[in-house]
């Protein structure tokens, strides 16, 4: 199994979650949160036959945080 690890990423439902916007992602070494066609493609990445050789990988697709 893999999994991808998203740091902060900015959908239409961050408006209705959050009261202050303005500072969500800035956080991040990218200073910026993700969009989803950025995260796209590490998703579709591991479910492709191309990753049929990968397992146990965590995709760290954070903006540069580390993981624990």
């Amino acid at each position: 199994m893999n999994a991808v690890a998203p740091g902060p990423v900015w959908t239409p439902l961050i408006p209705a979650t959050m009261p202050d916007t303005t500072k969500f992602g800035e956080q991040s070494p990218l200073g910026r949160p993700a969009q989803p066609a950025e995260m796209a493609p590490a998703y579709v990445f591991l479910a492709s036959p191309r990753a049929s050789y990968i397992t146990g990988e965590i995709v760290n697709a954070t903006g540069g945080t580390p993981l624990p």
